[in-house]
């Protein structure tokens, strides 16, 4: 069963800090190139990073839920470890909640103030200076969200191995 509980946790670590990658490396790069900066572009990224941080959610309550799961069957030391990752995730969850709920709604209303496209309205428009502001803070919040996954993914690393005794072989 403790197996079955650290390769649950990994995977839910695997999920979300690949998909933050993925989104970074990959999906926001050839979306640019392939779109553009229109609308359509910002569109499929602002969906992206919503459904993105959905994730990110559910795979962060599913570490805490195993991470509690194993407490009873880890060590002092590997209870630490624990303790230090599942902070990391509680902070994880926090931040992208607060780009899900705080930054992502500020984004959309300077964007209907722009009239939808606020690409087409000059740089120092009120609404699109807002914009660029909270666009910068997002990208800050989600690399540190992504940062800490990353500390998460080598505080596992470090955790001590149990290793079960070899099955004997059978004499032939």
């Amino acid at each position: 069963m403790t197996f079955v509980l650290h390769a649950l946790r990994l995977l839910a670590v695997a999920v979300w800090v690949g998909g933050l990658v993925f989104f970074a490396a990959v999906e926001a790069p050839v979306a640019f190139r392939v779109l553009g900066a229109t609308t359509q572009f910002a569109q499929l990224i602002g969906g992206s990073v919503a459904e993105l941080n959905q994730i990110g959610h559910a795979c962060g309550f599913f570490f805490l839920l195993t991470a509690i799961a194993l407490w009873s069957r880890t060590s002092p030391s590997g209870r630490r470890l624990l303790m230090m990752e599942s902070v990391l995730i509680i902070v994880m969850i926090l931040a992208t909640k607060y780009v899900q709920s705080g930054i992502l709604p500020a984004m959309e209303r300077d964007r209907s103030a722009a009239g939808g496209d606020i690409n087409a309205v000059p740089q120092d428009n009120p609404a699109r200076v807002d914009f660029d502001r909270l666009h910068a803070r997002s990208e800050r919040v989600e690399g540190s969200i992504l940062f800490l996954g990353l500390g998460v993914v080598l505080l596992m690393a470090a955790e001590p191995i149990s290793y079960r005794p070899a099955a004997p072989t059978p004499i032939r």
